[in-house]
């Protein structure tokens, strides 16, 4: 019989035993990382400003490709979409929002608020489009499986 092993102060990553909560912590800190990085870049290292272009596109591609992963990974599952999703973009959220304490001029354009509702408006209607399309899917597959005499 084996012995689990019980260390102290453990019990605080329970919540990480739930695939939604999880998903949306390691794609809200690598939402976080890239921007973070993406950022510090932009304004630290001045002899990347000849490929600016390069670099943003670079940074959104991966930012894009981080907030689509609780979509890809929970499309048949709507609730745990929205969990992961609104978590991860939450994340990303408070991070830029500390990261306006260093950058001034970070938050003229979209303050944080303006960022999350950005995030939570995209994460909520493709959680919909989801959600119908999982209705769609089980009325057409219990309607399939009925054979007509």
């Amino acid at each position: 019989m084996p012995v689990i092993t019980k260390f102290p102060g453990f019990h605080w990553f329970r919540f990480l035993r739930d695939a939604a909560l999880r998903t949306g912590v390691y794609a809200g800190v690598f939402l976080s990382l890239v921007f973070t990085v993406w950022l510090l870049i932009a304004n630290r290292v001045p002899y990347l400003e000849p490929l600016a272009t390069e670099r943003n596109v670079i940074a959104a591609a991966l930012l894009a490709l981080f907030a689509a992963y609780p979509i890809l990974r929970f499309f048949s599952r709507p609730s745990h979409l929205l969990t992961s999703g609104i978590l991860a973009w939450g994340m990303l959220t408070f991070t830029y929002r500390m990261l306006c304490f260093k950058f001034d001029l970070l938050e003229e354009h979209y303050t944080a608020a303006h960022v999350f509702v950005l995030g939570a408006v995209i994460y909520f209607v493709v959680a919909t489009i989801c959600w119908i399309g999982t209705i769609i899917w089980r009325v057409h597959a219990t309607s399939s499986s009925h054979t007509q005499h």
